[in-house]
C-alpha cells in the first residue's frame, strides 16, 4: 500500500501507515489511506471546476464591460451567495465569497 508523498523509495511499513493515518488498527488506515486517496482525487477536480468557473467569469465580465455595463453584478453575486448558504450552511456563504473573489477579484 503505498502512500502518497513517501519520502523513500521501499513500501511504507504498517507502523509507517498506522502513524500517517492516527490510525490504531491495520483496517482503519486501510479505510482512511483510501478515503484520502479519493479526497485528493476531488480535491483536483474541485481545482479544475474552480480555474474552469473563473475563465467563464471572465467571459462574462469582458462582455459585461464591452457594453458598457460594471464589471460585477451585485444582484448576481447575492444569488451565488443565497444558493451557496442554502445548499451548505452559513459556512457555504463564506465559500462562495472566496469563489467570487477568485473569480472576478476583490471588490
Amino acid at each position: 500500500m503505498p502512500i502518497r508523498g513517501a519520502s523513500s523509495q521501499e513500501e511504507p511499513t504498517m507502523a509507517d501507515v498506522l502513524d500517517k493515518t492516527g490510525a490504531r488498527t491495520d483496517e482503519a488506515a486501510d479505510v482512511i489511506t483510501g478515503a484520502r486517496e479519493r479526497i485528493d482525487a476531488l480535491d483536483d477536480r474541485i481545482i479544475g471546476l474552480v480555474q474552469e468557473r473563473m475563465a467563464v467569469s471572465k467571459v462574462i465580465q469582458e462582455a459585461r464591460i464591452e457594453s458598457g455595463g460594471r464589471r460585477v453584478n451585485l444582484s448576481r453575486e447575492m444569488e451565488i451567495l443565497a444558493h451557496f448558504r442554502d445548499a451548505l450552511g452559513k459556512p457555504g456563504t463564506s465559500l462562495a465569497m472566496t469563489l467570487l473573489e477568485l473569480c472576478r477579484g476583490r471588490v
